[in-house]
């Protein structure tokens, strides 16, 4: 029997420093989100940043919280309960951080008797620190608790043209009546050697500005290229002027190079060039969060407007809508109805 587990990126039981500490110890102690070996990572956690990073990050939480909780799990559960009524198989969701775990989420379609799991991380562009940790603990759980079942992954969805499709139309709608000077794509930010090290060719990814758009193998996995393989993508439908959009990159933390340009060193300089009127969209997430309802349409928004900016728009992400719920819908039928994995 077949199922499918939708995982998303996960949130703290509350606002509160109490539950956002222990979420924070487990994000952040994903050795595929800091990539160094596990005493330093303790140490750079436990030893620095959960002494402060949990008040601070509770508060950011506190300005976006919604009544029936966290907007990123309220929102996932929407999505879930849209696909479960639209296919006929069993559909569970799980969070790769904090509750329902992967695990739960297995367990309950295992209890349903499903042995072919589709996982679905709902994640379009492929990284290390959210894509990959998913399948590697999905499979360390599978091994251990659930022998007898079989996952197939949905790879990344980035470039696939009902996905791309939806994604402009999402940003049309939202567009529609503003007089926007710019838009800008800004996606999460990760540090550059997770660009080497998810490159299987080894040499291809140099992040010089040519790599990206020379073919090669590593493309399958290079978060980097995906960006802008999407922007261009979403561009190219919505006919937009190449002098009309820009790329950026957010969320980054100190001490690493990570990918640029930097997202609010951006947003601040273009008032002063003229950029008024400024969209942001942020195609790395399906659902809005903490990166795009804090970070961006609050504080970019805030920062935009002290550095001389007028008017903001934060396009929402693609949520519980219904044209995305019809294509993940029709990603699960054609893998229900298929021999081969979804491509």
């Amino acid at each position: 029997m077949k199922g499918v587990l939708l995982v998303n990126l996960g949130s703290p039981k509350s606002p509160t420093p109490e539950d956002v500490k222990p979420y924070l110890d487990e994000f952040l102690m994903d050795k595929y989100v800091i990539d160094v070996p596990f005493l330093l990572r303790a140490l750079l956690v436990r030893g620095i940043i959960l002494r402060k990073r949990p008040k601070e990050s509770a508060h950011a939480y506190q300005q976006i919280w919604w009544d029936e909780g966290s907007p990123l799990i309220v929102i996932s559960e929407r999505m879930h309960k849209k696909v479960n009524k639209k296919v006929e198989l069993p559909v569970s969701l799980a969070m790769r951080y904090g509750q329902p775990s992967i695990e739960t989420g297995l367990q309950e379609l295992a209890d349903k008797g499903v042995t072919e799991v589709l996982l679905f991380p709902l994640y379009p562009q492929y990284a290390m620190a959210s894509t990959l940790t998913i399948l590697k603990l999905a499979e360390e759980i599978r091994a251990k608790k659930f022998p007898n079942m079989t996952i197939t992954d949905v790879p990344a969805f980035y470039d696939k043209p009902d996905y791309i499709k939806v994604l402009a139309n999402s940003i049309k709608s939202s567009l529609e009546g503003y007089n926007y000077d710019h838009l800008l794509f800004s996606y999460h930010g990760i540090p550059e050697r997770h660009i080497r090290k998810t490159d299987v060719t080894k040499s291809h990814c140099k992040i010089d500005g040519s790599c990206c758009v020379t073919p090669s193998p590593a493309h399958k996995f290079c978060y980097r290229h995906q960006c802008y393989e999407t922007t261009r993508l979403v561009v190219k439908e919505l006919g937009i002027p190449e002098d009309k959009y820009s790329l950026t990159f957010q969320s980054r933390l100190s001490g690493d190079k990570w990918l640029e340009p930097y997202t609010d060193i951006e947003v601040n300089k273009m008032p002063e060039k003229g950029i008024k009127n400024l969209a942001v969209v942020t195609p790395a997430f399906v659902s809005d969060c903490l990166e795009t309802l804090e970070e961006i349409a609050m504080r970019a928004n805030e920062d935009f407007k002290e550095h001389g900016g007028e008017n903001f728009m934060a396009i929402p992400c693609l949520n519980d809508s219904d044209p995305w719920i019809d294509v993940v819908v029709n990603w699960i039928n054609e893998w229900a109805h298929a021999e081969k994995p979804v491509a």
